[in-house]
C-alpha cells in the first residue's frame, strides 16, 4: 500500500475528493437553471481521475511503457469505480441515487481523457524521455 502512496499521491487525493464529493449531502440551492449540469460535473470528475492517473503512471513508470497497466489502471479501474460509486449510492444512501446517465457521464470522462492521454500525452513524454536517454 505505502507503494501506491508514493507513487501515486496525487491521484488517491483526487480520488478521496471524488468519493467525498459523491457521498456527502449537497446543499439545497434550489433550481439550476443549466440542464445536465450535473452530467458535466461527473464527466470532469472523472476526466480528472483518470487524467492524474496517466500523468503520474507515465511519470513513476520507465520506457516503454507496461500499456496493458496502463490502460488497466488508468481507463477500465476508474470505470469500474465509478459503476460501483453509482450502484453504492443508489443502494446505501438515502439522499443520493445511481443513474445510468451519470455512469455514462463517468465512463465518457475516463474514455476522454485515456485517448487524449495516448495519442497526446504519451508520444510526448516518450519524444522526452527517449531525448534524454539519448543526450546521456
Amino acid at each position: 500500500m505505502l507503494y501506491y502512496i508514493k507513487k501515486y499521491p496525487v491521484s488517491l487525493l483526487v480520488i478521496l475528493v471524488v468519493i467525498y464529493l459523491s457521498f456527502f449531502r449537497p446543499p439545497s440551492i434550489g433550481e439550476v437553471e443549466i440542464p445536465h449540469l450535473d452530467k458535466l460535473v461527473h464527466f470532469c470528475m472523472y476526466f480528472g481521475v483518470s487524467a492524474m492517473l496517466w500523468f503520474e503512471f507515465l511519470r513513476a513508470h520507465k520506457w516503454p511503457l507496461p500499456a496493458l497497466r496502463a490502460w488497466i489502471g488508468a481507463c477500465l479501474c476508474p470505470i469500474l469505480f465509478s459503476g460501483v460509486v453509482e450502484i453504492l449510492q443508489e443502494y446505501a444512501t438515502d439522499y443520493r441515487g445511481g443513474e445510468w446517465l451519470d455512469f455514462a457521464a463517468n465512463s465518457l470522462g475516463v474514455l476522454t481523457a485515456s485517448l487524449l492521454a495516448w495519442y497526446a500525452v504519451v508520444p510526448w513524454f516518450g519524444r522526452k524521455f527517449r531525448g534524454q536517454a539519448t543526450q546521456s
